[in-house]
């Protein structure tokens, strides 16, 4: 497990550089694909057998990581949201795929035991309970581990009323072919987490919270619903659809974020 943590973190690191090569062509597309292939392929190596571990958190905090430069995000920004703007499952689903894909080959092959004699090391959170579990929860058994990510990502995604600010977003998020800087406003105004004067100001950043229209706290709400200096055209439904008038605003007019 200790030698699969530095693996993943020396790939996490390849992809902190990329971001800096975006003038020649490394864009939100090409982080997305250098993640996909260095740190989530390492991720999902043997999964099954390690997903469980209580030393498994540690690898989500460099996955986490990756993901931020994938989308330009801040620390603050809640985790759950950046696997949706990435485009890329969220480890989680990954493993839980990975394990009802591998159970249910052994159900076909009849080497699952139902036998709960069987199950050796309860503590350790063995295989067989886990995937029994993942199959009595799933209507088909013959779906795919990554559709039935997929689905259960979009179920969560639906059921949670904190993923309202922006709508679901496909494997290639609207605005992913954008230049970096306007990539990462638009993901920043969605998020609500950036360089707005309000955060600056807690973080002793900046003399004050006001915003330049003289309103006394300039937060995201405030910069995207009301503000006649910065904000976008269509308001919040521009950034969720990205109408021409709103694309042109993030890619020329709309300030640092």
């Amino acid at each position: 497990m200790n030698i699969l943590y530095v693996e993943i973190g020396l790939k996490s690191s390849i992809t902190r550089h990329a971001p800096e090569a975006a003038c020649w062509g490394a864009g939100a597309t090409t982080l997305r694909i250098a993640t996909l292939a260095l740190v989530h392929s390492a991720t999902e190596y043997y999964v099954p057998v390690w997903c469980r571990s209580t030393h498994t958190c540690l690898i989500d905090p460099t996955v986490n990581d990756t993901l931020r430069i994938v989308t330009g995000c801040l620390g603050p920004t809640s985790a759950d949201n950046l696997p949706i703007l990435a485009g890329i499952q969220p480890t989680e689903l990954c493993r839980n795929g990975a394990t009802l894909s591998l159970a249910c080959h052994a159900m076909q092959l009849g080497h699952l035991s139902i036998d709960a004699d069987a199950w050796h090391l309860k503590s350790r959170q063995p295989f067989v309970p886990a995937a029994q579990h993942l199959i009595s929860s799933t209507v088909n058994n013959n779906i795919c581990a990554a559709q039935w990510a997929d689905h259960q990502q979009n179920m969560e995604w639906v059921d949670n009323p904190q993923h309202s600010a922006f709508s679901y977003l496909t494997p290639q998020p609207l605005g992913m072919t954008f230049p970096r800087r306007a990539w990462v406003r638009l993901n920043r105004l969605r998020t609500g987490f950036g360089r707005f004067h309000s955060c600056l100001y807690k973080c002793g950043m900046a003399s004050s919270a006001a915003c330049e229209c003289g309103t006394e706290k300039q937060t995201v709400d405030h910069v995207v619903l009301q503000c006649p200096i910065r904000r976008p055209p269509h308001g919040l439904h521009g950034l969720m659809v990205l109408d021409d008038e709103t694309i042109e605003w993030l890619l020329n007019s709309c300030p640092e974020i």
